[in-house]
């Protein structure tokens, strides 16, 4: 795992914080970084790794000046090459395209096909992430299009034998990947 993004859409701004602050630490000690959603002020005053934000969210480029060079900004870009390519050109440090499958994590705004992360990584340095109703099942797809990341809640949570095998199932498929 590179990266932990605490997402809590509904909770207060004390119980993100408190969350952050249990499991930043954790995080951190594995060499994973730990990213916030949404919040680019909140994300700088508790000093996480970065901030993931979305089009309703701030925009890249007040994120970016609120949050400074230092901290990960990463942005969602649904199925759009536009959107990917001015955060790209504004030094977004990832674009997440999405959402490939079904989800129950959010209202997905939009359905992405693979073929916009072949485009991607065929054309752009900035890695790209894929979201979106991703579990060990349906990964290699994306895997194999060129995602250099993949954003995985509900095939971690909700995997029947628990999230520690899914975690070392998804590692098994990517590498199981890579080694062709």
């Amino acid at each position: 795992m590179a990266c932990f993004q605490l997402r809590l859409k509904d909770a207060s701004k004390a119980e993100i914080t408190e969350a952050t602050k249990r499991l930043m630490p954790i995080s951190q000690a594995h060499d994973v970084a730990f990213l916030l959603n949404d919040d680019p002020a909140l994300a700088k005053e508790l000093a996480t790794d970065g901030v993931h934000v979305g089009q309703d969210d701030m925009p890249y480029k007040e994120a970016r000046a609120l949050v400074g060079d230092d901290m990960i900004v990463g942005v969602t870009c649904h199925d759009s090459r536009h959107l990917a390519m001015e955060a790209a050109e504004r030094n977004a440090d990832y674009v997440a395209f999405g959402a490939f499958y079904p989800t129950t994590t959010k209202d997905a705004k939009t359905t992405a096909s693979p073929e916009i992360l072949e485009w991607w990584s065929d054309f752009i340095e900035v890695p790209c992430v894929a979201i979106g109703g991703i579990t060990v099942d349906n990964a290699a797809p994306l895997i194999k299009s060129g995602a250099d990341f993949l954003a995985v809640s509900g095939g971690v949570w909700n995997y029947e034998t628990g999230p520690k095998q899914a975690v070392a199932e998804f590692n098994r498929v990517i590498d199981m990947i890579v080694a062709t």
